[in-house]
């Protein structure tokens, strides 16, 4: 354990890919079985000696929630949107947690982890809500299309696919639980975080209330690294570096860029806004809030990107 990553703090915001892969179902035990292969690596960080917050995608979790609301919904009262995500950071924080907490006595370690269910403020006036564009939850019908929008939902056509619910994707200010996620990590808890982005909220008269929209995580994960004040970020995806041209002939891995150059080049879009596009924006946030690097890589690239050795690196100019 080297003497200069004792107490660094390093905030790791893992992709959707780190519980539920592409072509598996979804169940309960594929989710758990790669949270345990995510806590091993996350681990692995934690004997070296940095301290850790976690948070994490919750699309396809969010969207079976959002699947069994609707198909139950003549038996049991459906909650909405703000309501859900709160339910899909409490089971993706258990399975999280669990398999920290088995992997760290497995080593001999008895550290403390927790998972703090996360509300973030938005602005009520924030733009996104007059242009929602965010697909979420099943598809439907024109049909039942028409009868949703005559409840209230927004619903544009997903090409190819049917009818889909559309809310706003707002830009986060603040985790509103961040002076007790500060604390806790202080005291040496390992803290799961702002999951899904956090729950929407709005500030009206002193009350927080629940807004149907939807975080970028790595936005809220950039807000949250920057108000704990750490020194890392770390957004971990299913590709092991950041790409121009991605998947052209003539495509170029990046080790590093700069905050201008990465936003040079995310502004002449070689980012798209629903990939790479937030986790670059984050970045350069990041770095330019005061952190000291952020890092893009895949999970299993983890402590070789933290070495220098692979991963894409997003440093001050």
């Amino acid at each position: 354990m080297t003497s200069e990553r004792q107490d660094e703090l390093v905030v790791i915001a893992l992709g959707g890919n780190a519980l539920q892969r592409y072509g598996q179902r979804g169940t309960f035990e594929e989710q758990l079985e790669n949270a345990r292969v995510t806590a091993k690596q996350i681990v692995r960080l934690i004997r070296r000696g940095y301290r850790v917050v976690i948070t994490h995608g919750n699309g396809p979790q969010v969207g079976a929630i959002l699947l069994q609301q609707e198909l139950a919904s003549e038996q049991v009262p459906p909650m909405p949107l703000h309501a859900c995500g709160a339910m899909s950071q409490g089971l993706i924080g258990y399975m999280i947690q669990q398999s920290l907490i088995n992997e760290l006595r497995a080593q001999g370690m008895e550290v403390p982890v927790a998972t703090v269910i996360t509300q973030v403020l938005v602005r009520e006036d924030d733009p996104a809500f007059k242009n929602p564009t965010k697909f979420v939850g099943p598809w439907f019908s024109e049909e039942m299309a028409k009868k949703k929008m005559a409840e209230g939902w927004l619903m544009k056509y997903d090409v190819g696919k049917g009818w889909r619910r559309v809310v706003p994707s707002p830009d986060p200010i603040a985790q509103v639980e961040v002076e007790a996620i500060r604390r806790m990590v202080n005291s040496g808890i390992v803290v799961i975080a702002s999951g899904g982005g956090g729950v929407p909220v709005v500030e009206k008269m002193g009350e927080l209330r629940g807004v149907d929209a939807v975080i970028d995580k790595d936005l809220a994960g950039e807000r949250l690294a920057t108000l704990l004040g750490a020194n890392l970020f770390v957004i971990l995806t299913d590709v092991e570096k950041v790409a121009l041209n991605y998947k052209k002939p003539n495509e170029v891995l990046l080790d590093v860029m700069n905050d201008e150059e990465a936003e040079r080049y995310y502004r002449e879009g070689h980012f798209p806004p629903g990939n790479m596009g937030p986790k670059v924006l984050a970045s350069i946030r990041f770095v330019r809030n005061g952190g000291r690097m952020a890092i893009i890589t895949k999970l299993d690239k983890l402590l070789e990107a933290l070495d220098g050795k692979t991963g894409t690196r997003i440093v001050p100019k």
